[in-house]
């Protein structure tokens, strides 16, 4: 018996993109379910559900602008029952007591009509409408968080040069974290407020940091998040430049730290030109890239933890291994991330420090590209990356995208290590050390070491000292940073040789 697919147009109904992966994620656990998504109808979003098998001749003529469920269930009553919870888990955030009055601007100058003193626009839209939104915050005097991804880099480098000569910053697109003020904004993390400026290229990097810095007793003023793009060669550095420029000028900030994989050479040099410039302290984290010379000024992080050191002036101290923690186990070392930034440092530690054989879906230079069926290398995966994302969440909001993978590298015998990353904090899944602790109790039998990381604090809404007990009641190794994570690793499968 083949399986029902139905679907639900909505004309002219918006809900940000993490709204709605959210909503498909509680979708797919109905019972009987086997695929459901929540997306605008974009032609690239229509040919997403299509190629995931969600997408029904019911859907046909719906515009951008629409709202599209797509639910594939082993019978008509089961889907029908799942599009009945997703309806009502739409209506749900409008909810509010009688009480309370809640307006629900349909633009940006509807929204500065109801908040005229606003600074920050955070833009969340399909890709195909990004650069107009944010071209309507800029000429209203907003800086601009894009969260969306999907945008021409041409149409981004259009959109920054047109910010820049507004004195407006563009942080995107694809900027999933930024802390603004002690705001945590998309996917952020509760910190401490302190002198230390943050300015980065990626999501998780930035996370990373900024928790290793707050739970070792420094304080974040501001977390610039840039996009993934910005120091391309394509695009220049323009946000970087700007983000520097803004925290140097910023009195509660004495310390910047800027995080980047590998940007393109020229882009280095004029952002180490402009630190140069500045009589504050920087710390220089670019993955993969150590052979910089740095200003006077600043000082080189080959690691996110190494930033984050250089940031607080002391060392992090490691979490001490308890007797038993270690267990020696011949075999390859396996990464399963849902943070990218984590992914490549772990391939920085495993390539550059204990000269490993790796491959990657993300390779940094001198990593092989990721092969099925490889047992001879390291591998270490990036589960976030868009050949695991197509139509369905990321794994920093449903975590159960990586279990299969999981349970079949736990039965793997060539297997010795697994490294696994816990991002939690705002927009995060509530709970996802317990969805790894429901597979590793799945598989009795593994012989593999599972080592973990939590990037978090215990001011998030998870609680990262509940989110370490859950995983160490699963013998998990909870290790304080990924790069300790991964050197433990090594550690394991190195049969007793020292952990770098």
């Amino acid at each position: 018996m083949s399986d029902f697919i139905l679907n639900e147009v909505r004309k002219r109904m918006y809900l940000d993109s993490v709204a709605l992966m959210r909503i498909s994620r509680v979708i797919k656990e109905t019972r009987g379910v086997r695929e459901a998504a929540l997306m605008m109808g974009t032609p690239s979003n229509q040919e997403i559900l299509a190629d995931a098998g969600l997408l029904a001749d019911s859907s046909k003529g719906a515009q951008g602008s629409d709202l599209i469920i797509g639910i594939r269930a082993e019978s008509e009553m089961v889907a029908r029952t799942a599009l009945a919870e997703a309806l009502n888990q739409i209506s749900a955030p409008k909810r509010q007591s009688e009480a309370e009055t809640v307006t629900e601007p349909r633009s940006v100058r509807g929204a500065l009509k109801i908040q005229p003193n606003t600074t920050i626009a955070l833009i969340s839209v399909p890709g195909e409408f990004a650069i107009a939104e944010g071209r309507k915050a800029i000429t209203r005097d907003l800086h601009v968080m894009i969260f969306s991804d999907n945008v021409p880099i041409e149409q981004e480098v259009a959109l920054k040069q047109e910010a820049q000569k507004l004195g407006r910053l563009v942080m995107g697109p694809d900027c999933g974290t930024a802390i603004i003020n002690g705001v945590p904004l998309a996917f952020a993390n509760k910190v401490n407020r302190g002198n230390i400026g943050v300015i980065g290229a990626s999501w998780t990097g930035i996370q990373e940091v900024t928790t290793l810095i707050s739970k070792f007793g420094g304080g974040i003023s501001h977390a610039i998040g840039v996009g993934g793009r910005d120091l391309s060669s394509q695009v220049g550095g323009i946000s970087t430049l700007m983000a520097i420029e803004m925290l140097d000028s910023d009195s509660a900030t004495t310390h910047i730290v800027i995080i980047s994989k590998p940007p393109d050479t020229k882009v280095i040099e004029k952002i180490l030109e402009r630190v140069n410039k500045s009589r504050k302290k920087f710390t220089i984290c670019f993955l993969g890239a150590d052979d910089i010379q740095v200003p006077w000024n600043a000082r080189f992080a080959p690691t996110l933890k190494a930033a984050a050191e250089l940031a607080l002036s002391k060392p992090i101290d490691s979490k001490p291994l308890k007797a038993g923690d270690i267990r020696f186990r011949e075999g390859l070392i396996v990464g399963l991330y849902s943070g990218g930034t984590l992914c490549t440092e772990a391939q920085y530690v495993l390539m550059r420090e204990a000269r490993r054989s790796v491959t990657s879906n993300i390779p940094l230079k001198g990593v092989s590209y990721l092969k099925p069926d490889d047992h001879i290398s390291d591998r270490v995966i990036d589960l976030g990356a868009d050949e695991f994302t197509k139509g369905k969440p990321h794994p920093m909001i449903d975590p159960s995208t990586r279990d299969e993978m999981l349970r079949n590298t736990l039965r793997d015998p060539s297997v010795g290590a697994v490294l696994l990353d816990v991002v939690i904090g705002y927009g995060a899944h509530s709970n996802p050390a317990g969805n790894i602790a429901a597979v590793l109790n799945s598989v009795p039998e593994r012989r593999a070491a599972v080592i973990a990381s939590v990037t978090g604090t215990d001011d998030d809404p998870q609680n990262r000292a509940s989110q370490q007990a859950i995983l160490e009641q699963s013998d998990v190794i909870v290790a304080a940073s990924n790069v300790d994570a991964v050197r433990i690793a090594l550690n394991c499968v190195q049969s007793g040789q020292g952990m770098g």
